[in-house]
């Protein structure tokens, strides 16, 4: 196993990968997103800019999603086939942890119910919303293994940490290096 990959329960496997998470080829990429799916700034005003303007459309019509709770939109011109809308926590507004858990839990179980076998994320919360680096590397690693633990007949057969800047890449390396050894 490279040292960018986690075997996860199942067979399944957990990449690492430094690069524009909106030129991933899965069928479908997470987007740190805001309550009311307005895609502005960071990861989700890239997606869109990439994707196009059917992506925010789609997002109006759904309109408001809570905080740990994710939306589906077809993905434009993306690579992928859908966009995941995670809605993460701010930080400083109380539960955060258990909020990013299930902003993970629910995009992993949303792509699973769409029967896709590939998905790629970010690290949710962690730019514009102030949830510090570490803390939110650590939480999502651990979700994305307690989730196949807990579905062991999962359609998802690869989950990316896809992330531009090397600092946040090389946290989610450091954080797999625990499990691998």
């Amino acid at each position: 196993m490279k040292k960018e990959e986690l075997l996860l329960e199942g067979g399944r496997i957990l990449k690492i990968k430094k690069g524009d998470l909106t030129e991933e080829k899965v069928d479908a990429i997470v987007n740190a997103a805001n309550s009311h799916l307005k895609h502005g700034g960071g990861v989700a005003g890239a997606i869109v800019r990439k994707g196009g303007k059917i992506i925010q459309e789609e997002s109006d019509r759904i309109g408001y999603t809570p905080v740990g709770n994710v939306a589906v939109t077809s993905a434009g011109s993306l690579k992928a086939k859908y966009v995941i809308h995670a809605v993460g926590p701010r930080w400083g507004e109380g539960e955060e942890d258990k909020k990013l858990r299930s902003a993970v839990y629910n995009s992993l179980k949303k792509a699973q119910e769409l029967r896709l076998t590939s998905i790629s994320l970010p690290a949710i919360s962690s730019g514009i919303f102030g949830f510090p680096k570490e803390r939110c590397v650590k939480i999502i690693i651990k979700t994305i293994i307690e989730f196949f633990k807990e579905n062991k007949q999962s359609s998802l057969k690869v989950v990316n940490c896809c992330n531009i800047d090397e600092f946040t890449h090389h946290l989610f390396l450091k954080e797999i290096e625990k499990y691998n050894s």
